[in-house]
């Protein structure tokens, strides 16, 4: 085998797509069978230094659609907002229910396409990767950690929208970096959409870095 091609569906039911190989003629053919057969549009996702990989997609007529900057941040600590609490996700109804209302606040507001390509399927909830803001018996915000080659991550980060503006978000933030730092973590990883000025402010706030960006590639 020299090549090999795949097409992955989102929960929002968008179709991305990989190629694998070695060789731009392999490339060009595995592009050339699949993209006739799929439905657009068709999305990809690619590190925006791999300048090769982006111009095999260019050729084969995708377009730049969104582009997501990647961070690290030394890990801190810092306090919580009167009245929330902070710790490590414990009850799955609870999870559950944040969880149902955050993606009916993203369908309709910003709708899922503004989403990184990296989204968990629904009813997949690990808790053990999850730290939660509790207040009045409900969770409303949480953020989810995952390990990426050997360097730990923040998938996500989000706050429900009638709790936002208080704080709880950099609480989050700020309580996970304290816990990794204790943990012997010095540093971790998260992407921010390049046009969502808030979330680029709060990564600039808590002192992290640019490192990197990807970008999401479409053709309809």
């Amino acid at each position: 085998m020299v090549g090999r091609g795949e097409a992955s569906p989102r929960p929002d039911g968008r179709l991305f797509l990989s190629i694998d190989t070695w060789h731009d003629a392999d490339f060009a053919r595995l592009a050339g069978a699949m993209l006739p057969a799929l439905p657009r549009p068709l999305y990809t996702v690619v590190d925006e230094a791999d300048g090769e990989l982006k111009s095999h997609w260019e050729r084969a007529g995708f377009t730049t659609r969104r582009r997501e900057w990647e961070y690290v941040v030394p890990t801190s600590s810092a306090s919580l907002p009167p009245g929330v609490t902070i710790s490590p996700a414990t009850d799955p109804d609870l999870l559950r229910s944040l969880d149902d209302v955050v993606r009916a606040e993203v369908a309709a507001s910003v709708g899922w396409s503004s989403m990184p390509a990296e989204v968990l399927r629904p009813g997949f909830l690990d808790l053990s990767k999850y730290v939660v803001a509790s207040e009045s018996g409900r969770y409303v915000g949480l953020v989810r950690l995952g390990p990426v080659r050997h360097q730990t991550r923040i998938g996500l980060l989000v706050v429900r929208s009638d709790c936002q503006r208080r704080g709880i978000g950099r609480a989050l933030s700020t309580f996970v970096l304290d816990f990794l730092w204790g943990k012997g973590v010095s540093s971790v990883s998260f992407e921010v959409d390049s046009t969502n000025a808030a979330a680029m402010a709060l990564a600039d706030g808590a002192g992290a870095r640019r490192v990197g960006s990807t970008v999401e590639l479409v053709v309809r």
